[in-house]
């Protein structure tokens, strides 16, 4: 049976978990992930955890966070002005806002905390400074 190798097309479906058990992702009812194994489509972690499956073959995966999204940096936090804020933008605490760099590079945020004097912003992923957890199954593998 093909086992998976750096190069190859994999598609898997999965389940990603934190370590509360909390679902953050799933393939489910979707089409599985697609990805070319060691080219860093995604994650370290997980992409290092495929070579040597094969197809059918099902695991569970931890990942730790410097192996996945890192760990969070308290530079990505930015206070803002309440006042510099339009008053049609949302600034309650876990909304998704978007902010634009003075070199016009779009980048998401988290609104963190709110007074009535600032926003305190976070760019860091939402998924910075966790350990994850993926129930993987290999369910094609195309060979490079």
């Amino acid at each position: 049976m093909t086992q998976v190798k750096n190069g190859d097309t994999v598609r898997i479906h999965y389940t990603g978990t934190l370590t509360n058990g909390e679902t953050f992702d799933s393939s489910a009812g979707r089409d599985p992930l697609e990805f070319v194994v060691g080219s860093g489509q995604i994650i370290p972690g997980l992409d290092a955890a495929i070579p040597g499956m094969a197809e059918g073959d099902k695991k569970t995966v931890e990942v730790a966070c410097a192996d996945a999204y890192g760990e969070t940096n308290p530079e990505a936090r930015q206070s803002v002005p309440r006042a510099d804020i339009p008053d049609d933008i949302p600034v309650e605490t876990g909304v998704q806002l978007q902010m634009q760099t003075p070199q016009g590079q779009v980048v998401p945020v988290t609104v963190a905390e709110v007074t009535e004097t600032e926003v305190v912003l976070d760019a860091n992923h939402p998924l910075a400074g966790k350990d994850l957890n993926f129930a993987i199954e290999v369910v094609g593998i195309d060979e490079a």
